[in-house]
This record gives C-alpha cells, structure tokens and sequence, in this order.
C-alpha cells in the first residue's frame, strides 16, 4: 500500500450537552437520555505520523492511564484490525481538555483518531461505519465522527443534525474530576424525565437531570455554578464537573471572565455546529483531489 510519511494534525473538539434528560433505563444497566450536542472551538490535537512499521504508538503517556485502556490507542488498533491495514501510525496528544470534565476528551480523541486514521491509511469506510466502530468504545463517539451539532436519543447514538444558536461560552472547570459511573449509579438520579418530541425540547429551557447530584456530591461545583448564575444562563454539560454560561457576544462573555478568581480555570469559546474535524477532514479531501 502506498503511502506518504507526512505528519497531519487534526483537531479533536470539546463539545458540549446544550441539555440532558434521563428518560429511562435498560436492563443492561445503560441509560436512556435525550441531549443535544454542539461542538465548540477548542479542544485538543493528534499530531500523527504514519509509519510502515505497522505499530501503532501513542505519546505522551496519561497519567494513570495504560495504553491498552487509552481510548486513542484503542480506536487505531480496531480500525486496523477491521480493516487488515498494514500501516501503522505514530500519534502525539496535545492535551487541552480536562479528564473527567463532561466535555468529551477521550471520546473525542478516539474519534479523531478514527477519521483521521481512516482517511490516512485510505481504508475507505463510510461514515455510518466508522459511528458503529466507535460505538463499540463509547457512547459519545459517534457525534464526534459525523461531526454536526444533534439531537441523541436512546444511550446517544440515535442522532438527528440540528443547528442550534452558535453562541459563545464560558467554561469553567471546578478542579474535581467526575466519573460518569458514579452519577449514573447514584440512587437520587432522575430516570423518569419523560420523552418529548425534538421541536418541544429545542424551544424549551434547557437542563441537565445530572445536575442536581452533581451539585450534591461536590460543593465545588456547586459554589461555581451558583457564581456563573449571577451573570448568565448557566449549567453543567454531560455528567463531568464542567459548567458553562452562555452569551449571544464574546464581549459579554470576556467581561464575566474578567471577574472571575485567577485561580479558576476557564476558558471562552464559540459553538460550532459544524465540528472542527469534520472541516479539517474536508480541507484535506478538497486539497486531495486538486492535486490529483
């Protein structure tokens, strides 16, 4: 198989739940949920390298995380695997987004690696498959292949494209980090949101059923978010520690940024419906085909 030795980056994007509601749960434990997801312009990079090796490597290491459990690493070797592809790939993490946050980094980075791999090996799945691929790994990695702001139902992988407001955000990261086992398992969990159609959500207020326990468990979080509400609109995104505020200007949203402790960590971005891979993705097809 022909291939070039170049190094690609590709972005690997927060994003955010603009809502969260629990509907139900199966019996293999798995929640059903009804969210609406939308990119934003800030996350991490893969720089990657690919190799004739047929080893795959992944650098730098993660704290506490083996390389068999990181989910980069992970994704590379199903896709090779599936596909019988016998490059391989050397992959760098730049590491933006917090570990536990609720904003998706690991699935993120997974997805990443997926398109990108994909594209780079030229082992041509579609769209579909890929989302199937990452499914396998986590629930939140499709939305991040097909790469559009949806609306998710049944564990999130029912996905309809929507176009919600792209608005700007301040995200805060209270320095706890959240496991999504332990508020999915906590006895005080609403399950029983009931279902409503698409259209009645998108012009609802917004909310997230996982708030009220993670506002419980961890005072921090609490003690933020309460901050956050004196200026905006403002909840958690996901089941992970971050919160977020939203404003129609940027403005508005670096003045409340100003005000805040220098010691919290923060930062502003712009939801994106269309997701930063998925136009890398698109950059690299376009220049593909006029050089051939």
């Amino acid at each position: 198989m022909e291939y070039q030795a170049m190094t690609t980056t590709w972005p690997s994007p927060a994003k955010l739940n603009l809502f969260l509601y629990i509907t139900g749960q199966r019996p293999d434990g798995y929640h059903e949920l009804q969210t609406l997801f939308q990119f934003i312009d800030y996350g991490d990079e893969l720089v990657i390298k690919v190799n004739s090796t047929g080893r795959i490597t992944v650098s730098p290491e993660i704290k506490g995380v083996s390389l068999q459990d990181n989910l980069i690493w992970k994704a590379a070797n199903k896709l090779k695997n599936l596909s019988q592809c016998p490059l391989g790939a050397d992959i760098t993490l730049h590491k933006k987004l917090p570990i536990g946050g609720g904003i998706g980094g690991g699935s993120s980075n997974a997805a990443t690696a997926l398109v990108a791999l994909n594209y780079l090996w030229n082992t041509e799945y579609t769209e579909e498959q890929l989302a199937d691929m990452g499914l396998s790994l986590g629930a939140d990695i499709p939305v991040f292949i097909k790469g559009q702001a949806a609306f998710a139902q049944g564990v999130g992988e029912q996905l309809t494209p929507v176009k919600p407001r792209e608005k700007y955000y301040l995200v805060v990261r209270p320095d706890v980090s959240i496991s999504t086992a332990v508020i999915f398992s906590h006895p005080e969990l609403t399950r029983n949101t009931r279902k409503r159609a698409m259209a009645e959500l998108l012009d609802a207020p917004y909310g997230n059923d996982c708030e009220k326990i993670v506002r419980k468990l961890y005072p921090e979080v609490d003690k933020k978010l309460s901050w956050l509400l004196q200026y905006a609109p403002s909840r958690l995104t996901g089941t992970g520690s971050c919160i977020f505020a939203e404003f129609t200007s940027k403005n508005d949203a670096l003045h409340v940024l100003a005000q805040m402790p220098e010691n919290v960590s923060a930062f502003i971005a712009q939801g994106c419906n269309l997701s930063p891979l998925k136009k890398t993705l698109l950059s690299y097809q376009s220049a593909h085909t006029k050089s051939t």
